[in-house]
């Protein structure tokens, strides 16, 4: 009940609330806390010249809808990130996610070398030390040990021993490439990170011998990519939905952008039955592929496809899924979604493999979970309500290809269920 009301609490959309596990709100919460602490730190500062500072920082940094600070960040051909001296990401504007396709609350408090590619990892780890020039960290260990070397390293210094906080040697401008979850070539996009070092203020760091340390040097940053996007880019960059699904693909919710894109209210979303009745016969198999390496990976992979809008017209998306666990067992599915243009669209049906792992036509390739490995090719109607962790397909007999033998949880059932005129 704490938790629930812990979550409740934060300063993000209901839908997003809703999608997150318990270790996720008390991150949220120790990160929500933190940058509120540095904002009543800065706030009581008594230099006039730093308030005002603070003050456009408070400004940019602001998450509340409709306030200025989103107005800002929406503006900005990138997004704002402020990364500790230990390398944990303080603060990042929501727009990441038009960016790199990751949610602010997935970042939030998380170690930013997760999202580093690793040969840049360590020119990062070099602009956050305030003489460039850190420890060195083991190659393979950047979250957990380098973070810890680095910020106890950065911890050793006071700040009367570092240059002012208004000097251009605290200045940083380079290039690291990060993971991005939009990216349809190598799966990471070149940022150039632009700002410089600030002192973060009212954290209440303790050394070891558990007395004060002084406040520490965090990076202050606009990441910008480094390729201008494209026009149909930013058509599309503020249109990106979230939606939960079952296990199965069932949709459970649609989030604010997601029914302005499709259409649907979330009722409509549900009351269809599976999922798959709202993709498009020719990329079923294609979802369904990926679809089950989600299941066996937990995310699925950049997966490009069509979605039937309530319009009757389909509707190219980009999207990713990912599984949440509960109790260590998959419970749902979040995808998130980013619309295309029919161009983007045909320009991925292009350059999609044709392999599939299914065999469509006996209407065999079921993705409900099945609890046994299936000897031979039994009824699937036998398997139907069974679950596991891992989904895998179920083979029917040759008459389920008949209309009234197929099973409606089957790709086969879900096409015939379509309206053919959606053609």
């Amino acid at each position: 009940r704490e938790l629930e009301r812990l979550a409740g609490l934060l300063p993000f959309p209901e839908e997003v609330v809703a999608g997150l596990d318990k270790l996720s709100v008390l991150r949220l919460s120790a990160g929500y806390l933190r940058a509120k602490s540095f904002f009543s730190a800065s706030q009581s500062q008594s230099c006039q010249k730093a308030a005002q500072k603070q003050a456009v920082q408070t400004l940019v940094l602001t998450r509340e809808e409709g306030g200025a600070g989103l107005s800002l960040a929406q503006a900005l051909n990138g997004f704002v990130l402020v990364v500790t001296s230990e390398g944990l990401i303080f603060y990042s504007s929501h727009t990441i996610q038009d960016y790199l396709g990751f949610h602010q609350v997935d970042v939030m408090h998380q170690s930013v070398f997760e999202l580093i590619h690793t040969e840049d990892q360590q020119e990062f780890r070099r602009n956050l030390h305030w003489a460039l020039n850190p420890p060195h960290a083991p190659e393979g260990a950047p979250s957990a040990e380098g973070g810890k070397s680095l910020g106890s390293s950065a911890a050793a210094y006071k700040p009367d021993q570092l240059p002012p906080e208004n000097s251009s040697f605290l200045e940083r401008s380079f290039v690291c490439r990060f993971r991005c979850l939009l990216d349809n070539s190598s799966g990471f996009l070149a940022l150039n990170l632009q700002g410089r070092l600030k002192f973060l203020h009212g954290q209440n760091k303790r050394s070891e011998d558990g007395s004060a340390l002084p406040p520490q040097l965090a990076l202050f940053a606009i990441s910008t990519p480094l390729q201008s996007p494209s026009i149909l880019q930013i058509r599309t960059k503020n249109m990106i939905f979230r939606t939960k699904h079952k296990l199965d693909f069932t949709p459970l919710a649609c989030d604010a952008k997601g029914k302005i894109v499709l259409g649907y209210t979330e009722a409509e979303l549900r009351m269809r039955g599976t999922g798959y009745q709202f993709v498009h016969a020719a990329d079923m198999l294609y979802c369904a592929e990926n679809h089950v390496r989600m299941m066996k990976t937990g995310e699925s992979g950049l997966t490009v496809f069509r979605l039937l809008t309530k319009e009757n017209r389909w509707k190219w998306v980009q999207a990713n899924a990912r599984l949440v666990y509960k109790n260590g067992k998959p419970e749902y599915i979040i995808v998130t979604q980013r619309p295309l243009v029919d161009e983007e669209g045909g320009e991925h049906l292009r350059k999609r493999s044709m392999h599939l792992p299914f065999t469509f036509a006996t209407g065999e390739a079921l993705l409900y979970q099945s609890a046994y490995p299936l000897p031979g090719f039994p009824d699937p109607f036998q398997n139907k309500g069974k679950t596991s962790k891992s989904k895998k397909t179920s083979h029917s007999h040759e008459g389920c290809s008949q209309k009234d033998g197929v099973d409606p949880s089957s790709l086969l059932g879900a096409m015939m269920r379509q309206n053919k005129a959606v053609y």
